[in-house]
């Protein structure tokens, strides 16, 4: 199933792929099916749905695609939209992730997307990875029905995991205490899942679950993509086993914390195209403060816009990129929520908003001392702090 919001005389078509985690065994996806059914079956799926974000059709919620067909295609295969296996003896779950996507694109060819001119697939979470397993699948599936003037790229929003070591190891029970590439390796097999042919040819047999990493399979990939990344991803926090409570964080824990956004904005120095926010976060592009994240000044509607111009001029004659219209947006700043334009944090347990110096001092940070390394009087650091430099 699939919820469809036409624009005529648009020749611009998005489409949204869900995100939401996974199961990768029998055992989680029971749990799964009791707890969140509806990413396992589309039975009470609602008839309508408002899109927000970039699905909304309001220009000031939505300043570039507004106008844009849209099409929101809901999470049930739970296989991070890899999966190409029917219930079987073996099984009694189906998961058909990349089968989804493709009988999708075969029915929206009779609806208007024929006469397309740009498909922008985007997703979130789950389904950001979703993009990158599927992009360009979905260009070469176009390609060979014929439609070969449609211009293809992808929109990655939080699905650029890395496989790094956990801060504590923890044996892999569930969705939420398994190290990343073991999850992944355990659901490619339970869930027959398939990853591009440029990208398994990297790397040995067994080895598929590499191509689940952005940073692994990015360099693969043929279609132009835009990767959306919060530097402090709150899921990659998750799988790493660091739990952000209402405990003051341990120092070892805020090491951890600031060194994974360093690997992170390593893993993106290539990416053409990315907006990396040093916020504790996870999701962005459906949310309707969207457009209130900014990066050195750039907002990322903005930087989207950016973008489709660059492709546009490139398409035309390979131009350097666009004076002030900048495509590479990776905050520089060491640790959560020093952009002081992220989201409103929340304590947990309370409810209360906090600004940015009580979330760092409920994050156990030491001003003194980090001033006296950084070599500032306290008030100095505070005031930076506040202003977000």
């Amino acid at each position: 199933s699939y919820y469809l919001k036409e624009s005529k005389g648009s020749r611009r078509w998005l489409l949204f792929l869900e995100g939401g985690w996974y199961c990768f065994n029998r055992e989680n996806c029971d749990t799964r099916y009791d707890t969140m059914r509806r990413l396992m079956s589309s039975r009470e799926w609602p008839a309508t749905r408002v899109g927000t974000g970039i699905l909304s059709s309001q220009p000031e919620e939505n300043p570039h695609w507004w106008n844009a067909n849209m099409v929101f295609i809901p999470y049930c295969s739970s296989d991070v939209w890899s999966g190409a296996s029917s219930k079987s003896e073996k099984s009694e779950y189906a998961f058909m992730g990349a089968l989804i996507i493709q009988e999708v694109i075969k029915e929206l060819v009779g609806k208007g997307l024929s006469t397309a001119k740009v498909l922008l697939l985007a997703g979130s979470s789950a389904g950001g990875t979703g993009v990158l397993l599927n992009v360009d699948r979905v260009a070469e599936q176009l390609e060979e029905m014929g439609y070969q003037g449609i211009q293809v790229r992808g929109l990655a929003d939080s699905g650029w995991f890395l496989d790094n070591k956990q801060y504590r190891r923890t044996d892999c029970i569930d969705t939420i205490t398994c190290a990343p590439t073991e999850a992944i390796r355990r659901g490619i097999r339970y869930w027959n899942g398939i990853v591009p042919e440029r990208c398994k040819l990297q790397f040995k047999e067994g080895e598929e679950w590499n191509c689940f990493f952005g940073y692994k399979i990015y360099p693969t990939l043929r279609c132009p993509v835009f990767v959306v990344q919060w530097l402090f991803d709150e899921a990659q926090l998750t799988v790493d086993n660091v739990h952000l409570t209402g405990q003051p964080v341990q120092e070892g824990q805020w090491l951890y914390i600031q060194n994974l956004g360093r690997e992170l904005r390593n893993t993106l120095k290539d990416v053409t195209a990315s907006f990396a926010p040093a916020c504790l976060s996870h999701e962005i592009i459906t949310r309707n403060h969207w457009t209130d994240i900014q990066v050195k000044g750039t907002s990322l509607p903005r930087a989207l816009h950016c973008w489709d111009r660059s492709l546009h001029e490139s398409n035309k004659n390979g131009k350097a990129p666009l004076k002030g219209c900048p495509i590479h947006l990776i905050d520089s700043c060491p640790w959560p929520h020093c952009n002081p334009s992220c989201p409103t944090i929340r304590d947990q347990f309370t409810g209360q908003e906090m600004n940015v110096i009580q979330f760092l001092m409920h994050m156990g940070f030491d001003v003194q001392k980090m001033a006296q390394q950084q070599g500032l009087e306290p008030s100095k650091l505070l005031g930076m702090l506040s202003s977000g430099n």
